[in-house]
């Protein structure tokens, strides 16, 4: 994993590049690569990249140039398939100076181009300058591992990075709020599409490549997630043992390092089927790292330690005090560049940092629950939209009425129970799966901001985005309907913390559930290979029985539990006190000041808005040290 950052100048702004800014731009992103730096300025255009040197530490230097040194390229990134080319290539007449898969992705868009994209297996975002063309390429692998952000300002100009602070550092934009985007962030833990939280900035999205030409962009997607039509029909054990044989061949790929290596263990089913696949390709022991907090029901140690004792890991833990937690966050938040949206970032951030000690690659469970349907949100969701379609089929409407008043005046729990069901909701995927799972839904969002907030912002539906997302899949079965949607949306923003918070530490993380190749097949098998009756991630179950303990296979998800509410309520209330309720954030006006002071006295009360306030604590402190200029 690197850093790359970039300027590309129109004839038309009649500007040249100013190495400081470029320089500036590179060297905030200073963590993503520490061993190593450098620029190109080829007038109009210019290139930064810093380093963390994997794969050939000692050649691998960028930015790197073709022969006749017409292109450079700046790369993030791993290909895992890279070795697979170079003796085609050299039969083309390339010559090879190095062994990096830098070097071969130059090679192959010499050969091929803007389509060089379709040969590459792995996690990338380059930018190659191509000075014969005066064309810049853009690309970002297919499911989003790497991240790449852009600004085009009105006369053409781009400048493109790795996180939006080296955007931002160029002077690119001033850092305004994007009230657009504020209905998506505050339900969806993050942005969706395209759009950041900031006026002007914009993401480059996976599976898509961009061309600028002379002050001109041209974007065009490159990859898409199909799931029709389906596989020929066959038997259970056939599936099982195919789709073993793909996710065996991923964890092998991803051991492609010439440095040392390890894996994040948390104990759940994803990370241990990973750390069994590993054990048998590797002599020496695992290094394995988990992360927990003192409270027995916030940590997952007993079942890493099974895993590790089963597979003779090299194992090694770290506690976190609820007092780190919180000392970490304004500066975890300015790694982000955008509020935090999963409450899981900080003790990520911080097992990256004891395993930074020891290794600088893990591979990570990431992508099985988004692919297989392993949260408990698709059965629920499935249950509900069935039901829903037949008490609409077999209700009058006028009785549908009355249920939905009738509701709405029951109290408490029972009418916050039954909100979440067909009998108050349309039965649409919109409002029985979105809604029913976003952190702030549409209602309270209504309550939430203020008059002045409103009228900012274009569309108050949360969801617009996923409605989008739904309608382009090609999808018949709704599970895998609910799969795209969370794929393109909520995959998305946990793979942006995956990335910012490892590259925190200056360590890379490796997503084996994320190979193109095992989730195209995950997506053409049949429902029941996903989700069966009520077990989740059903064919990885079946492809490890007889590999993990029992104990392993049969235990429900449990996520990163972290017990911020009842630190919220407790000794750290002064956070909240500091960022929700406080003058500094209540001056704003954003929100509106009786609603939010409810939601506190709820929560203070044992009602459960944990993610709500914890939200809100993090838009402030983003706001504090982007908007406001306060920085790390």
């Amino acid at each position: 994993m690197c850093g790359i950052n970039g300027i590309a100048l129109s004839s038309r702004s009649k500007r040249q590049i100013n190495e400081a800014i470029l320089v500036a731009m590179r060297d905030i992103l200073h963590h993503r690569g520490p061993d190593d730096g450098g620029i190109f300025v080829d007038g109009n255009i210019g290139l930064g990249h810093r380093r963390l040197a994997i794969v050939d530490p000692r050649h691998g230097i960028q930015p790197m140039f073709s022969g006749d040194r017409t292109c450079s390229i700046v790369y993030n990134g791993e290909v895992y398939n890279h070795a697979d080319y170079r003796e085609d290539l050299e039969a083309r007449g390339y010559k090879f100076q190095n062994r990096s898969d830098t070097e071969t992705i130059l090679h192959l868009y010499e050969e091929y181009g803007r389509d060089c994209v379709d040969h590459l297996r792995g996690m990338f975002a380059f930018a190659i300058w191509d000075s014969k063309k005066q064309e810049l390429l853009i690309a970002r692998d297919r499911l989003g591992v790497k991240p790449l952000y852009y600004v085009q300002d009105d006369q053409g100009n781009l400048f493109f990075a790795s996180e939006i602070k080296a955007l931002l550092e160029a002077g690119a934009v001033k850092p305004q709020i994007n009230f657009n985007a504020l209905p998506d962030q505050l339900a969806n833990h993050g942005t969706s599409g395209d759009e950041t939280l900031y006026v002007g900035v914009k993401r480059l999205m996976p599976g898509h490549t961009m061309v600028w030409k002379d002050g001109k962009l041209d974007i065009r997607e490159f990859w898409d997630l199909s799931f029709e039509p389906k596989h020929e029909p066959r038997s259970d054990a056939e599936y099982v043992e195919e789709w073993r044989e793909l996710f065996r061949k991923s964890v092998e790929m991803r051991l492609m390092a010439d440095v040392p290596l390890g894996m994040f263990l948390s104990g759940g089913i994803d990370s241990s089927a990973i750390a069994a696949m590993m054990s048998t390709m590797v002599t020496d022991p695992i290094k394995t790292f988990s992360v927990g907090f003192r409270e027995r029901e916030a940590n997952e140690f007993e079942y890493a330690r099974l895993v590790s004792k089963t597979f003779g890991t090299d194992h090694h833990e770290i506690v976190i005090t609820p007092k780190q937690f919180f000392d970490e966050l304004p500066n975890l938040v300015w790694h982000e560049d955008e509020p935090i949206g999963f409450i899981a970032s900080v003790p990520l951030y911080f097992v990256s940092k004891l395993a930074q000690e020891h290794v600088k690659v893990v591979l990570t469970g990431e992508g099985a629950d988004e692919t297989l349907a392993g949260y408990g949100r698709y059965a629920k969701a499935l249950k509900l939209l069935s039901y829903g379609e037949r008490y609409e089929s077999i209700t009058p409407s006028f009785l549908r009425d009355a249920v939905r008043g009738g509701v709405a005046t029951l109290p408490g729990v029972l009418n916050r129970k039954l909100n979440r069901t067909f009998l108050s909701r349309e039965s649409d995927i919109e409002n029985l799966f979105f809604d029913n799972f976003g952190v702030f839904p549409k209602r309270m969002q209504r309550e939430l901001f203020s008059r002045e907030t409103k009228g900012k912002i274009a569309d108050l539906n949360p969801y617009a985005r996923q409605n989008g997302w739904l309608e382009k899949c090609d999808a018949d079965d709704v599970l895998d309907q609910l799969l795209y949607a969370d794929t393109k949306t909520y995959l998305h923003e946990l793979l942006m913390k995956q990335d910012q918070m490892s590259m925190a530490a200056s360590i890379e993380s490796r997503v084996p559930f994320l190979d193109h190749k095992l989730v195209e097949f995950s997506a053409r098998m049949p429902r029941e290979m996903k989700l069966r009756g009520n077990t989740t991630k059903w064919i990885l179950r079946e492809a490890m029985k007889g590999i993990l303990p029992n104990e392993i296979l049969d235990r429900p998800k449990m996520g990163f539990p972290v017990p911020v509410g009842n630190w919220f309520r407790g000794e750290f209330r002064h956070i909240v006190d500091e960022y929700v309720l406080g003058k500094r954030a209540m001056d704003r006006g954003i929100f509106d000041g009786d609603y939010v002071r409810k939601l506190v006295v709820e929560h203070d009360a044992g009602e459960n808005h944990d993610e709500r306030i914890w939200s809100l604590v993090n838009f402030e402190i983003w706001q504090r040290g982007f908007i406001d200029g306060e920085g790390n």
